[in-house]
């Protein structure tokens, strides 16, 4: 069992479609593997992916599958999805 999982979000920036589906897919396989800790890459730039990427983390199906999240310490450009 990995102990994390990580998604890159850089190369799939333009899609809204792929940016839901890559999280979604993480977050679900992630559940199913019992993986504690997932990292998604949404990169610094102007913030409006990381903000896209929270909005969909905050969608009722997906928060049962999580206990927090958080910006990651000393790098805003992650953030730390905690399944455990």
């Amino acid at each position: 069992m990995p102990e994390k999982l990580t998604v890159d979000l850089h190369s799939i920036f333009r899609s809204d479609r792929d940016i839901d589906k890559a999280v979604r897919n993480v977050l679900f396989r992630a559940a199913g593997e019992k993986v504690p800790l997932v990292e998604i890459i949404p990169g610094k730039g102007s913030g409006k992916l990381k903000s896209r990427v929270l909005a969909i983390l905050k969608q009722p199906h997906l928060k049962k599958l999580y206990r927090r999240v958080e910006v990651a310490p000393g790098n805003d450009g992650m953030v730390l999805v905690h399944l455990t």
